[in-house]
């Protein structure tokens, strides 16, 4: 469960070692649109938004987002928060959700699939669906029949040199695919930043996996005060994160995950 020790948390020292000095995230330096090293992705105007309600200096650990991500950060010590981190992974300690984004479906804005919002819609039978090996929605493709035409992009990369999300989008314009199944927070900001393109959140599909998930920030298990006090910073400030969150295109989902979130 969220917030039991992580392995190896025996040899960790037992007092909370957050920085009071510094704000200091733990971060993929090209995760876009959510994190990159440049500043530029969404993750970053959070950090930096906690960072001057704190009235400290924003600092990073950079590292790429693949096996051994956390290890080598945030249970390194070397930094104290992940900012985007999904609700109930264990290998953190959450905190409160901050925003709740689903799985989309985006096609070509006017073509044959534009309108589809569900994976079970009959009109995908015989397309070629491009989706995320080992996500959520290949269980819903598998039970709707897809996965014999389905195009597979790799999960775990080092975006420093891979890019599956782009080339997805890529071969959804050459022809390659007619659809893609991507997360939210990934397709929303490719999406609104290509006016050819459209998307549809995935908030009807009936049986499990879920395909709506909450989003929290992470830290380590023994660092409650540190919790309690980004709890605090997101409860406060929830209307300028969802104003970061909404510019940059990402799709946001209410607390019951069955419909976007209504503007404040």
């Amino acid at each position: 469960m969220p917030g039991a020790p992580f392995p190896g948390a025996a040899t960790a020292p037992a007092a909370e070692l957050a920085s009071q000095t510094s704000f200091r995230v733990c971060a993929d330096p090209a995760n876009a649109p959510m994190s990159v090293k440049d500043g530029s992705g969404f993750e970053n105007r959070i950090a930096e938004l906690f960072a001057a309600k704190l009235d400290r200096p924003l600092e990073y650990t950079w590292f790429p987002q693949t096996t051994g991500f956390i290890r080598k950060t945030l249970r390194a010590f070397a930094c104290d928060v992940v900012i985007g981190y999904a609700q109930g992974d264990q290998l953190v300690q959450n905190t409160n959700h901050y925003y709740s984004s689903a799985y989309v479906i985006v096609t070509l804005a006017g073509g044959p699939l534009d309108g589809v919002d569900r994976i079970s819609d009959p009109r995908l039978l015989g397309h070629r669906i491009g989706v995320t090996e080992s996500s959520p929605p290949v269980n819903h493709m598998l039970h709707a029949g897809l996965l014999k035409t389905a195009a597979y992009y790799p999960l775990f990369v080092d975006r420093r040199v891979q890019d599956p999300a782009g080339d997805m989008l890529r071969d959804l314009h050459a022809g390659k695919i007619d659809a893609a199944i991507l997360w939210g927070p990934i397709g929303g900001p490719a999406v609104k930043a290509d006016p050819s393109l459209t998307m549809a959140p995935l908030l009807h599909e009936v049986g499990q996996p879920k395909l709506v998930y909450r989003i929290t920030m992470g830290v380590r298990p023994a660092d409650q005060a540190w919790k309690r006090q980004l709890n605090s910073l997101i409860r406060r400030n929830q209307a300028e994160i969802d104003a970061i969150l909404r510019d940059s295109g990402v799709p946001l989902i209410d607390d019951e995950g069955t419909a976007l979130k209504p503007p404040a």
